[in-house]
């Protein structure tokens, strides 16, 4: 939010900008303008007061404007822009200051008091309440015209405020303020507004809640009427109770209960009591969506279709789905994209992917995010098989045949560049894959280059159709036998190139007179003309050797043989088997960055009979190499990293995301075609070093030492941190050295065997799988020098005082001192060196510990502490006192006994359990029962007297006696009893005198008031006593209740029930009950409510 430099001049323009960042948020966020602390100036837009906003897709940013129009004065003060998005919020405020525009200043304040020019429009009759004050100019600063010296300022409305109301004529006199009515008001306007406190309310609601989306809130106000009605309102709606919505009421507490807050229960909730509301907000928070199935990259080519699947950790959740930093929705998608749920799976389905596609794709939750990358390329079609050349007679059939891999391709068929039509005799036909031309009764007119184009592709097949004429010459004469073997389309001289489990037909022309014998031979093997896989097929002028599934056995030198009385002829040739090659072996990862890693490989051990690089296969090249996959672990997915095939043995993948485990394999490409995958490398994660570790200091320093400390780096990454490594070098110097020969894992190092008096640069790097972090440097030079620090003991406060513990406790000290070097630390009990083995003590550099295990009443006493530094030394004391509970008294004897009185004295324990006696207990049982009674509880004195005992029992006594530890475990028992006698007593017995028991009634229970419900019988009681028995009177609204039925009127022993059955309104009132008797009458009286409960939860009175 910009900030004016300098105060904005009065009547001028201005506008504010305020850019929110969206990229992180699901929904359009909320922007607010305030002005002080609560005026939202939306309410105010109009031509002083403009908004504006604009949305940039790009880059996700809400640019919102506010636009002052010719400022003016009252445009001064604090201003507020504040943006929410569901739980998130933020503010930024900024302060507007209206400079005048400079003019020419009255010298004196009576003419800011004059009115405006208004007054003079209205006539001379406006009064003198006529026309505006501008009571701003009088607090501006003027600048004097006069040459004189300048005077101070004054602020008359300081002195008007403090000053006394029978002043102001005279202060406004001195001043020059004639216009006093204004200033009356002006300064009641000044006067602070006490705000005014709630009579309905003693607490009011919080002005908001925040509660978690599945749990229980509890909305509270404390009302200052208890009997006062409630209402509780949801949106200005009002609550009806539910096993949602529950109302509790205890005391002046009002408590409203939202069971399983959801969505719905996020909104305004009002309190109402009376005409008084409070008001509140709850905001219901949603638990974070994380996400359990990471996106997949995908790898495809134009026209598939693309599904980018990713499953969340709840059904129902809301996904988000962008494409390079732009939202895709279903309204901004058109047919081009696809959103599905499925459970908890959500998919985004591209149905037909073209180049526009290619970029990253995100899926966004309010707990997690996942990207993967689209590749898409251009289509391949692959030729499965070509057309080949034909050779033909007259009137047979000629058939073109081509396959190829998309079975949607369509495409042209050429006769010497010449486009072919189909006619009686000539077909084309296209099912699935393969195309045919079919050409029926060939004619010498239909030899030529035939050429099939496929539709969309620079690709083209040729194949030549050649007619041959049949001539017959009659030779009386033998012919000597010749074979016609071409084999100069195979490559090598005689060498037939076959791929293994394809079909081998080689059909060789055999001339000669009469017709000769064929013999066919592998090595010295003859192969004879049956039925099977590798067969001889003979006809007149032609013999066909015929390979059904080639196989690696199948290799080797053939020879064919035709012989007749003319004479021999023989040729040799070699079959050669060819596979596509092995799997590349031991694939590994060598190194990784932030998002690549290094891939390497062995080639495959048989490369299937071609090598691997610099082959053809029919008339399509297939480039040599290798073939790239990768997959994140737990996915089924692989990704292609390439479509042209890669030549070396070492691989850089890209484009992968830090922290995510990845998988690798590859294949072996040769011009038979595509290996098996090879065996998957170990999975690696491509992670990047830390940033540098933050906050280096020095902790302490010593004349060979150095202490340093630091923070962890801000950015850790999914690598993590191994440890830290601390290097030092001399000042001036580059010579790095290692302190730590392995990282170490704490954030503190202390550095030794440097020397003394050297100035010494640290620097601190952070290490993980990834390397070294850069190093985070000690700006200046340390003196490596002892600091001296005198001894000084910090007593911890509890131990100030005496330390007092029971017996079996344990006991441990911890007291911290400082010093340097190292003080010597000294332990004495009451100023003896302390060598009690059962009291031990361990000392650090800052501390030292004293610890007792089971403290015994041996270690109580005075310990001492004593650090010294060479001569300096500083002590501390601590007393400690181990307790336990007292021996019993002893001696404990019966000295007298009187009347129903006995005297009990004793002397204290000899063990007083190391602690003063603070009291004791005494019992008494009779030998009759034997049951024993605390006669005194924390008696101070040895003796005790023990009163109103029964006659004719005889007593014993015990006491325990009591200290901080508690009583006794055993008691002392009197060694004497005390016998209380039954002679010696007379019982005189008074002269009887009857009692007058005649009074006035008098009640003893008076009427109490009572609310109740409708339909419920209800009783109302009081107590009364009187002798004789009074007359009892009850009276409803001062009228006498007779026989009425409805009512029933009881008298037990003076409590008197009047009993309602099911009042209704009407027995609403006040009731009095009246007691009468020769000696006077008393009545008491209270006030009867009845309440009826209507449906809709309201009450209605009586």
């Amino acid at each position: 939010m910009p900030e004016p430099k300098k105060p904005d001049k009065k009547g001028k323009d201005i506008t504010f900008v305020a850019k929110v960042d969206s990229s992180n948020l699901l929904r359009k966020p909320t922007m607010k303008w305030l002005k002080g602390k609560w005026l939202d100036l939306g309410s105010k837009a109009g031509k002083h007061l403009q908004f504006k906003e604009n949305y940039d897709r790009n880059t996700k940013i809400y640019t919102y404007e506010m636009s002052i129009i010719k400022v003016v004065d009252g445009d001064a003060g604090g201003y507020r822009c504040e943006v929410t998005s569901k739980d998130k919020c933020d503010s930024c405020t900024f302060e507007v200051s209206v400079q005048a525009v400079q003019e020419e200043q009255q010298d004196n304040i009576l003419e800011a008091f004059k009115r405006s020019a208004q007054a003079e429009r209205h006539g001379g009759d406006a009064g003198e309440d006529a026309g505006d004050l501008d009571f701003s100019a009088l607090l501006k600063k003027r600048e004097k015209k006069r040459n004189d010296m300048p005077k101070e300022e004054v602020d008359v409305w300081e002195i008007l405020k403090e000053a006394k109301p029978c002043d102001y004529e005279k202060i406004a006199f001195e001043y020059g303020i004639t216009d006093l009515r204004g200033m009356l008001k002006r300064l009641k306007k000044m006067k602070k507004v006490e705000p005014k406190r709630s009579d309905a309310f003693l607490k009011k609601l919080d002005p908001a809640y925040s509660v978690d989306k599945g749990k229980r809130i509890q909305l509270t106000v404390e009302v200052a009427d208890p009997n006062a009605p409630i209402k509780w309102l949801k949106n200005g709606q009002e609550i009806k109770p539910s096993a949602k919505y529950v109302f509790e009421s205890v005391g002046n507490k009002r408590t409203l209960t939202i069971n399983k807050c959801n969505l719905s229960d996020d909104a305004a909730y009002e309190c109402v009591v009376g005409e008084e509301k409070c008001f509140t907000e709850v905001f219901v928070k949603e638990p974070p969506i994380t996400i359990t199935k990471l996106l997949d990259d995908v790898h495809t080519v134009v026209g598939e279709k693309v599904e980018f699947e990713v499953e969340v950790s709840e059904e129902g959740a809301n996904v988000k789905w962008m494409k390079d930093g732009v939202e895709l929705s279903r309204e901004t998608a058109g047919s081009k994209y696809r959103f599905k749920k499925d459970g908890k799976r959500h998919i985004l389905i591209i149905n037909e992917a073209t180049k526009e596609d290619i970029g990253m794709y995100y899926a966004f939750t309010n707990g997690g995010e996942s990207k993967a990358e689209l590749e898409v390329e251009d289509k391949e079609l692959e030729v499965l098989q070509s057309i080949a050349d034909l050779t033909v007679k007259a009137a047979e059939q000629a058939v073109f045949k081509c396959e190829v891999s998309d079975e949607k391709v369509t495409g042209k068929w050429f006769k010497d560049g010449v486009e072919v039509q189909p006619s009686n005799r000539i077909k084309m036909t296209h099912i699935g894959r393969t195309h045919k031309l079919t050409i029926n009764d060939v004619k010498p007119s239909d030899a030529g280059d035939y050429t099939f184009v496929p539709d969309g592709y620079a690709l083209s097949l040729s194949a030549k159709l050649n007619f041959l004429e049949i001539k017959i010459d009659y030779v009386p004469r033998q012919e000597p036998p010749k074979i016609h073997l071409d084999t100069s389309g195979t490559g090598s001289k005689n060498t037939i190139t076959v791929v293994a489990g394809n079909k081998l037909r080689l059909d060789v022309e055999i001339t000669g007179d009469p017709a000769p014998t064929v013999c066919w031979m592998k090595g010295d093997n003859v192969v004879s003309e049956a039925e099977g896989r590798v067969r001889v097929e003979t006809r007149k002028t032609l013999s066909s050797f015929v390979i059904e599934g080639a196989e690696k056995e199948d290799e080797g030198h053939y020879s064919i043989t035709v012989t007749n009385p003319a004479g021999e002829d023989k040729a040799e040739l070699f079959v050669k088997i060819v596979d596509v090659p092995n799997p590349p072996e031991n694939v590994k990862c060598t190194s990784v960055g932030e998002d690549c890693g290094t891939i390497t490989w062995d080639p495959p051990a048989f490369d299937g009979g071609v090598p691997i690089k610099g082959l053809h296969r029919m008339f399509v090249r297939l480039s040599p190499g290798y073939l790239m996959e990768r997959k994140k672990i737990g996915s089924s997915r692989w990704t292609k990293l390439n479509f042209d095939v890669y030549e070396s043995t070492t691989y850089e993948a890209k484009k992968m995301i830090e922290g995510v485990l990845y998988e690798m394999r590859v294949f072996a490409v040769n011009g038979i075609g595509i290996s098996q995958p090879s065996a998957n490398s170990k999975p690696f994660m491509p992670i990047a070093p830390t940033s540098e570790p933050t906050r280096l200091m020095v902790d302490d320093v010593t004349d060979t030492t150095c202490a340093l400390k630091w923070r962890p780096p801000e950015k850790i990454g999914a690598g993590g941190i191994d440890g830290y490594i601390i290097e030092y070098c001399k000042e001036g110097s580059d010579q790095w050295v290692q302190a730590n020969e392995a990282p170490v894992e704490k954030n503190q190092y202390r550095v030794k065997g440097l020397p003394a008096g050297e100035k010494m640069l640290f620097r601190v790097v952070a290490v993980n799988i990834a390397g070294r972090s850069p190093p985070a440097t000690l700006a200046q030079a340390v003196t490596i020098r002892e600091i001296m620090e005198n001894p000084k003991i910090r007593l911890p406060r509890q131990l100030r005082t005496k330390l007092i513990r029971v017996v079996g406790d344990k006991l441990n000290l911890v007291i911290p001192f400082q010093g340097k070097p190292r003080p010597v630390v000294t332990w004495f009990k009451d100023d003896v060196l302390l060598e009690d083995k059962t009291v031990g003590t361990r000392t650090s550099d800052v501390d030292t510990i004293l610890f007792i295990r089971s403290a015994e009443r041996t270690h109580s006493g005075k310990y001492t502490l004593s650090v010294q530094i060479e001569n300096m030394t500083d002590s501390a004391d601590i007393h400690i006192q181990i307790v336990e509970k007292p021996g019993p008294p002893i001696s404990v004897l019966v000295t007298d006994v009187w009347g129903f009185n006995a005297a009990v004295e004793w002397k204290p324990p000899k063990d007083n359990g190391n602690c003063e006696i603070i009291g004791y207990t005494i019992q008494k049982a009779d030998l009759k029962t034997k049951e024993w009674f605390t006669v005194y509880e924390h008696n101070r004195r040895p003796n005790c007297t023990v009163s109103d005992l029964v006659m004719g029992n005889e007593y014993t006594f015990r006491v325990f006696s009591e200290n901080i530890c508690g009583l006794s475990d055993q008691a002392g028992i009197s060694k004497n009893t005390a016998i209380i006698s039954k002679t010696g007593l007379d019982y005189n017995r008074a002269p009887f005198k009857e009692k007058d028991k005649t009074s006035s009634p008098k009640f003893t229970a008076p009427l109490v008031d009572r609310s109740v419900v409708a339909g419920y019988t209800t009783a109302i009681s009081c107590a009364v006593r009187g002798f004789p028995k009074p007359k009892i009177i009850w009276m409803k609204n001062n009228m006498i209740i007779g026989e009425d039925p409805k009512f029933l009127m009881q008298n037990n022993q003076g409590v008197l029930t009047l009993n309602i059955r099911k009042p209704s309104l009407f027995d609403g009132g006040r009731y009095s009950c009246k007691a009468v008797n020769d000696l006077g009458e008393d009545q008491v009286e209270c006030k009867l409510e009845v309440r009826v409960v209507q449906e809709k939860g309201g009450e209605v009175k009586k």
